[in-house]
């Protein structure tokens, strides 16, 4: 589990988080969901140490990252795995290549074994026919299961997803959650998704905290959400027609539900 307390950031004299505290849990999908610009993605590069934040507390299963030394916070980063928003592959390199290329920096086994667990990884996301394309030989779908293969290659603990379904259509994007959800159940792995796609939310959303310019206004579950009464969140969630015509369905089925039970 990794638990945030008490979290600040600011540049230049302006906060853009302001006293964060959330819990992230072992084997569920933990979603961050904002508008763009609430603070979303500088909490994640927060939580994997690309920023610093002014104060706060930071703890990765009771060890606090924070007050960690380069060796400590190096030996805890092999414990992470990073989905990009792009995919970032290398092009130059083939998709086993991409894969293999964590257990290349960080592992200490020989090429057949980082080789067999890139295979084991490939399977996983359904891609072994693959393993010899380059990136640019592959559709945008594709590329993402790639990135889920190579994130997931040194077995990591915690797995941060930037906006996973960026740029894709709903049925890939939908094959992308499941695929993450099921890793994440899978592997027991603490997943962190950032993300402002409402399919998301409410398809995987175990775990989901809210953030409304730096503040955390939320937090709860996918079945909490239509029932929340926190003003923003509902402006936040409910800014799409079709998400308006959800709550309503919900809220007529809820109605009936209390008028049956009055009446038996």
């Amino acid at each position: 589990m990794i638990e945030v307390s008490h979290l600040y950031k600011s540049f230049d004299g302006v906060d853009v988080l302001t006293d964060i505290n959330a819990k992230f849990y072992d084997g569920k999908t933990n979603l961050i969901i904002g508008q763009s610009g609430s603070g979303k993605t500088v909490l994640v590069k927060c939580l994997v140490g690309l920023l610093m934040p002014e104060r706060g507390e930071l703890m990765y299963d009771n060890r606090d990252f924070l007050k960690m030394d380069k060796r400590e916070k190096k030996r805890l980063r092999t414990e992470m795995g990073m989905l990009f928003q792009s995919a970032a592959l290398f092009d130059s390199m083939t998709v086993l290549e991409n894969v293999m290329f964590p257990l290349d920096m960080f592992s200490d086994k020989t090429y057949r074994e980082r080789a067999r667990r890139a295979m084991f990884c490939l399977d996983r996301v359904n891609l072994t026919a693959a393993k010899s394309k380059y990136p640019s030989e592959i559709s945008g779908g594709m590329q993402k299961r790639v990135a889920i293969a190579r994130a997931i290659a040194l077995n990591p603990k915690y797995l941060f997803c930037d906006e996973p379904n960026s740029g894709l259509d709903p049925k890939t994007s939908l094959v992308i959650d499941e695929l993450i959800h099921g890793i994440t159940h899978e592997y027991g792995i603490t997943t962190i998704i950032n993300t402002h796609d409402m399919n998301s939310v409410m398809g995987i959303g175990e775990n989901i905290v809210f953030i409304h310019k730096g503040v955390k206004e939320w937090e709860g579950t996918s079945k909490d959400i239509f029932a929340a009464q926190n003003e923003k969140l509902v402006d936040f969630i409910f800014a799409s027609d079709l998400f308006k015509k959800v709550r309503d369905v919900e809220m007529r089925e809820a109605a009936s539900g209390g008028a049956a039970a009055r009446r038996g």
